[in-house]
């Protein structure tokens, strides 16, 4: 939508994609109630990959898990705020209002993932499906990339160089 938003604009395909690109992040709006906490996860991995149906209509208890300042997980609330700051530069233009509720929200879960710096949850069910092998640094340097670019606050843009000196490395 970024770089090939013309090209296809001119095929008739950017509609389909930014309706794509807003289902996907109305739901992570809806998962973000509160400044300081985000629901990642509904239902039980283990409990729904034994069944291969629709959620829908498997008949189940579907646990929702959620991160918060007690539960912590930086990984998956940076790469969500990574998602919502792509999204408020895709629709600036066409839905400023849109835009702007993506970009608040893209701030809040970096600023949440930033005061837990943990991924505490990955001892929970959830955290055996979404498991960051690296950390959780190199998705703060992207969320922080992405809302710099989404800003052009430079106070981004230096967290995101400096959270690229944590990254886990391979030992080659």
């Amino acid at each position: 939508a970024i770089e090939s938003g013309d090209y296809l604009k001119s095929v008739g395909e950017y509609e389909y994609l930014t309706k794509q690109i807003k289902w996907a992040n109305d739901y992570f709006i809806k998962c973000h109630p509160t400044a300081n906490e985000y629901y990642f996860q509904v239902g039980d991995g283990n409990l729904d990959h034994s069944v291969w149906a629709a959620a829908e209509v498997i008949q189940m208890e579907r646990p929702a898990y959620k991160v918060d300042l007690n539960n912590p997980g930086s990984a998956v609330c940076a790469e969500t705020a990574a998602s919502l700051a792509v999204a408020s530069i895709v629709f600036k233009e066409s839905d400023p209002t849109y835009s702007a509720t993506c970009l608040k929200h893209a701030k809040e879960l970096l600023s949440l993932a930033e005061q837990m710096k943990s991924d505490s949850y990955y001892d929970t069910i959830a955290g055996s499906f979404y498991k960051s092998w690296s950390g959780f640094y190199d998705e703060l340097s992207f969320a922080s990339t992405w809302i710099y670019k989404a800003t052009n606050d430079k106070t981004y843009l230096d967290k995101a160089e400096e959270y690229a000196g944590y990254w886990g490395k391979e030992g080659q």
